[in-house]
């Protein structure tokens, strides 16, 4: 656990912290400068309960005073991904494959962020922190910096005249790889996060998000902190 130090003289930012490895390194990066507010979403996706044992762990390493646990359960009654409806199931990955994979929840960080820039506007944070990746995001369409460039200007248009919240996506342009150094350079906690789409006891090994998240770690040269099956640690995931 961190040390608290005072966050009196610290502006407020919001942080989206799924529990897993990118939002665990952008709530490390935001804690450089900011005092945090951290913000976990559910949305009936298959490891939920584990997911919020990350944030909720994440959460107490940082010493977050502010946080907020909120439901987005209309995702899961919406379905279409294999995240949300237990019909469809979660793929092997393929990272070589160019259509949107069936991970992909329609529209998920719009709803994220809608939720953080209304608790940022209410809190007086100016800056809201979201650890969307474009290089290894499986394709999402909702990870694209030019996503986020609209989404700022959407806060502009929709919030009080006197009200400045800034976007901040600092791992936009980053592979697993970076952002693994980058998490192991700021201490940030790796050996709490949960990336597993499927499981919530042993990590998979097989699904896109833990096939990202191991080719990072190996190509960082770490050791992954997370178990998995014995068979899925010396496999080629280059």
């Amino acid at each position: 656990m961190l040390n608290e130090a005072s966050d009196r003289n610290r502006s407020l930012a919001v942080v989206l912290v799924s529990g897993g490895l990118d939002s665990c390194v952008t709530a490390a990066i935001a804690n450089a400068d900011h005092a945090l507010a951290l913000l976990h979403v559910s949305y009936g996706q298959r490891t939920e309960a584990r997911e919020l044992r990350a944030f909720n762990d994440i959460a107490d390493f940082f010493c977050a005073e502010k946080r907020l646990v909120v439901s987005l359960d209309h995702l899961r009654q919406i379905g279409g991904s294999s995240l949300t409806d237990p019909t469809i199931a979660v793929p092997d990955a393929d990272l070589g494959r160019s259509a949107i994979p069936t991970t992909y929840v329609p529209f998920r960080n719009a709803h994220l962020l809608c939720i953080a820039v209304s608790w940022a506007e209410v809190i007086g944070a100016g800056h809201v922190y979201i650890g969307a990746a474009q290089p290894d995001s499986s394709g999402y369409p909702d990870c694209r910096p030019e996503f986020y460039d609209a989404f700022g200007k959407a806060i502009d248009l929709g919030t009080k005249p006197e009200t400045t919240i800034s976007m901040v996506t600092p791992l936009i342009n980053q592979t697993k790889k970076e952002i693994v150094q980058k998490g192991v350079s700021l201490g940030a906690p790796l050996q709490l996060t949960w990336s597993c789409y499927r499981n919530e006891d042993v990590a998979c090994g097989t699904c896109d998000s833990c096939t990202l998240r191991l080719r990072g770690f190996d190509q960082a040269g770490i050791q992954d902190p997370l178990p998995y099956p014995s068979n899925r640690l010396h496999e080629d995931r280059a």
